[in-house]
């Protein structure tokens, strides 16, 4: 003899389950848009140095080569 128990998800189950799976979505959407914004603050402060002369960077205490280093550093470089 067999014996079957079928389980219907309450309401409350499935709001919950939607509510999770929407604040992960747009958590996720979010996340995305500050590291797109910052990537683009990055880049542009890059061809701002990139722009000024030799003395200007000296000024600075940067050299031509070390601009990346400078603004991504404490990104890729340790």
């Amino acid at each position: 003899m067999a014996y079957q128990d079928v389980h219907f998800a309450s309401s409350r189950d499935v709001i919950a389950t939607v509510a999770g799976t929407l604040r992960s979505f747009f958590a996720s959407l979010g996340h995305s848009i500050v590291l797109s914004s910052e990537a683009n603050r990055r880049l542009h402060q890059v061809q701002d140095l990139q722009s000024k002369t030799d003395e200007e960077l000296a000024a600075l205490n940067i050299k031509r080569d070390d601009i990346v280093r400078e603004v991504f550093g404490d990104l890729f470089y340790s």
